[in-house]
């Protein structure tokens, strides 16, 4: 049976069929309980905004760290707090087709990218 791969819509994680969800597969949104308690914040959208406004001023060949958008949203205190969710929300914008992520240079897979990013328009 093919199944058509999905991504989490809060983290944007690819996400594992499995046989229990066989008869909903349809209706699966979320990749764990913890992305589906979290959901997609206000803070999520304005991560997102931030990326493409940076990327969009930024130019088109060049790149972005998550740390700009975090820093952009966030303040001196709370940036850090918003380095994991400017990491969700650019591999939300990967799923959407309109962002990459690299590594050393090269498009990496979100779902299983470990270590520093880069964010670039998608080409």
């Amino acid at each position: 049976m093919a199944v058509e791969s999905k991504s989490c819509v809060a983290c944007g994680r690819r996400i594992e069929w499995r046989k229990k969800w066989a008869r909903d597969w349809d209706a699966v949104k979320y990749c764990s309980d913890a992305c589906r308690r979290r959901g997609v914040s206000p803070v999520d959208r304005q991560l997102e905004e931030s990326i493409l406004e940076l990327l969009e001023h930024r130019g088109r060949d060049k790149t972005i760290c998550p740390s700009e958008a975090a820093r952009a949203v966030g303040t001196d205190d709370t940036w850090r707090d918003l380095m994991e969710p400017a990491r969700r929300a650019a591999r939300r914008l990967v799923d959407r087709g309109e962002v990459e992520i690299t590594q050393a240079g090269h498009v990496v897979d979100p779902s299983t990218a470990k270590g520093p990013i880069r964010i670039r328009t998608a080409r």
